[in-house]
């Protein structure tokens, strides 16, 4: 059996919209990371002791003290030992330890997340990360703030409230940095403020340059995929913006941002200045895979610091997940780094903020199990889509009334594909029968299965749940494994894929019998091409896709069956073309013009038939 031109039409748009996307958004497929030898810093993952005394050079001969000193050029200079001590502050979902070197923090562990090697995940480790800035040191050099021993910091707060930790370095001319950090219950938001006594002297440009070194570390099982969803996000005075990692970032924003987010897939750290950043500078590289990095990343912030001798510089930072109503609650549209559409294909994030999301949040409270919950989701977008899904069987059953005709216009025509083709599109538009309305319906529907891919792919809710054999439903399921790659598969095979490719082959034999014979062989292969495609294209893809892929087509193949067989009123549809053939029917100019064009072409064939006889 074979199916129309329109239908392969059809078939083709379908694939090229499906390649376009993932090119756009996921350059490339996903290709399951060989296995190589785990190598990690086991002393960069321990938290030191309360105490640890770290030798610092000193600069002033005699003197012992901890704190700063002025030079003979009035500049602060840091003398002494210095001791590094650490203190911790923490609430029902994350722990931060700050170091009184920089007064920073040191470690930032997410309490309710796990990484792929089931560790907690930390978004904040000892070595490369630091916060920190400039301060005018001796002469007119100056010194960074992380190189600074602060004296031990002040607790206050209780565990279950609202605590605070300070930290403060002065000199005896009363000259002070103080770093006060905020952190209430159940926030991954920290308050973070610095206030400057002297602040003309220690930021005589009346400029803050802050210096933000992060290393996003791995936190998913597939890290190629993870550094796909990785990007560097901020809110400008334009509104929000964002640039992939790729081949790496390098980018200056001259014109003010209010917050500048370093976004892996499921996670973020983010700072926001109260006052917003005058200018900002960011660099972020990808390292090899096998460093288990996924992203290294060097931001230089400025602001700009209140005038006079005293001032008070407040910020925010956000160490947490990338969850949209977490994100919303804090009014900065920081949820727009929830990849729900972006780039080309943008548009879709309304669907998903306005239909999916809301749903999947109102079930989410009545159900225990995702699967199931992908499932009546599944159920809820197709009763939406009915419309179209009914308007497309209509067409497909006009098609199939016409059956007969057109195989009496085949035997009478024989090998004329031309003729044939000009009194198809006669017959077509006597019987009143549009040969795309079967087309129309399905690209109507791609923009929604686009929109559940960004969905799936970025929802963190489905973040190590498991459904049958997957899991995980925000990755591929991979019942199958081998050591090397396989173009256009890769190293796995995803069972749901499978029945997704099956249950899709299914609907196109379906679809075959229900569509008028063509005499092209070329054509008798189509149905068979596309469900293929969908292995290459679906292997990688987050299992939670791929299941409601699945879900979708049984519901398919079981309204095609209904319908066609109970709805529909084939021997109505077929008195209704017999009436449409008996309406007087003028042809529209683009009807016209294509008439003309196969007329010219079948006169062209023709003369070129005779000149080879002769």
């Amino acid at each position: 059996m074979q199916i129309d031109r329109n239908s392969v039409i059809g078939f083709v748009l379908l694939a090229i919209l499906f390649f376009g996307y993932f090119y756009f958004t996921r350059q490339g497929q996903i290709e399951l990371e060989q296995k190589q030898k785990r190598i990690q810093d086991s002393l960069a993952r321990i938290v030191p002791p309360k105490k640890v005394s770290v030798p610092l050079p000193a600069t002033a001969a005699g003197d012992t003290s901890s704190n700063l000193a002025v030079s003979a050029s009035g500049s602060l200079v840091q003398t002494g030992p210095g001791i590094e001590t650490f203190d911790t502050l923490e609430n029902e979902v994350m722990k931060v330890v700050f170091s009184s070197k920089g007064g920073q923090p040191s470690l930032v562990e997410l309490k309710q997340y796990q990484s792929y090697d089931s560790s907690l995940v930390r978004l904040v480790q000892p070595g490369f990360d630091r916060l920190s800035y400039r301060v005018r040191s001796q002469g007119a050099a100056d010194v960074s703030s992380a190189d600074l021993y602060f004296a031990d910091g002040e607790v206050t707060g209780k565990k279950e409230g609202t605590q605070s930790i300070l930290y403060k370095i002065s000199d005896s001319t009363g000259r002070a940095i103080t770093h006060r950090y905020t952190l209430k219950p159940n926030d991954h938001m920290i308050g973070f403020e610095i206030e400057a006594a002297g602040a003309d002297k220690l930021f005589p440009a009346g400029k803050l340059d802050i210096r933000w070194q992060v290393e996003s570390r791995q936190q998913e099982r597939d890290i190629k995929s993870e550094k796909l969803e990785t990007q560097v996000d901020l809110m400008e005075a334009d509104g929000f913006d964002y640039f992939t990692l790729g081949s790496g970032v390098n980018e200056t924003f001259e014109n003010g941002v209010k917050w500048l987010g370093l976004k892996q897939k499921f996670f973020n750290s983010t700072i926001i200045a109260e006052n917003g950043f005058s200018k900002a500078d960011v660099q972020m590289t990808a390292p090899a895979d096998s460093t288990r990095i996924v992203a290294s990343s060097i931001v230089n912030l400025q602001a700009n610091v209140p005038a006079g001798s005293s001032a008070r510089i407040p910020f925010r930072i956000y160490y947490g997940p990338n969850d949209f109503k977490t994100l919303k609650g804090y009014g900065l549209d920081m949820e727009d780094m929830i990849n729900l559409g972006q780039g080309a294909y943008a548009f879709v994030k309304y669907i998903n903020r306005w239909i999916v999301l809301p749903f999947f949040n109102f079930i989410d409270g009545f159900v225990a199990s995702y699967g199931l919950l992908i499932a009546l989701l599944t159920i809820f977008i197709r009763l939406l889509t009915s419309p179209l899904v009914y308007t497309s069987y209509l067409s497909g059953a006009k098609m199939k009334a016409l059956k007969p005709e057109l195989d009496a216009l085949r035997e009478k025509l024989g090998d004329d594909q031309q003729a044939f083709s000009m009194e198809q599109m006669k017959l077509f538009r006597t019987a009143g029968v549009n040969p795309l309305g079967g087309c129309i319906p399905a690209l109507l529907q791609i923009p929604i299965f686009f929109a559940l891919y960004s969905f799936f792919n970025s929802n963190i809710s489905l973040r190590g749940e498991g459904f049958w054999w997957s899991k995980d439903l925000s990755a591929y399921d991979s019942i199958v494994t081998w050591g090397m790659d396989i173009p256009f598969i890769g190293s796995h095979l995803s069972l749901f894929t499978i029945l997704a490719v099956v249950t899709s082959l299914l609907i196109s034999l379906y679809s075959m019998s229900m569509t008028p014979d063509q005499n092209n062989p070329m054509l008798k292969y189509m149905p068979y091409i596309f469900p293929v495609m969908l292995l290459g294209i679906f292997n990688s893809l987050p299992s939670a896709l791929t299941w409601y892929y699945t879900v979708s087509n049984v519901i398919t193949l079981l309204l095609q069956f209904v319908i066609q067989n109970y709805i529909i009123d084939h021997d109505k549809i077929l008195a209704g073309i017999e009436e449409n053939k008996k309406k007087p029917r003028t042809k529209s100019k683009w009807q016209e013009r294509l008439e003309q064009m196969q007329e010219t072409q079948k006169k062209v064939e023709d003369l070129k038939s005779k000149t080879k006889k002769k």
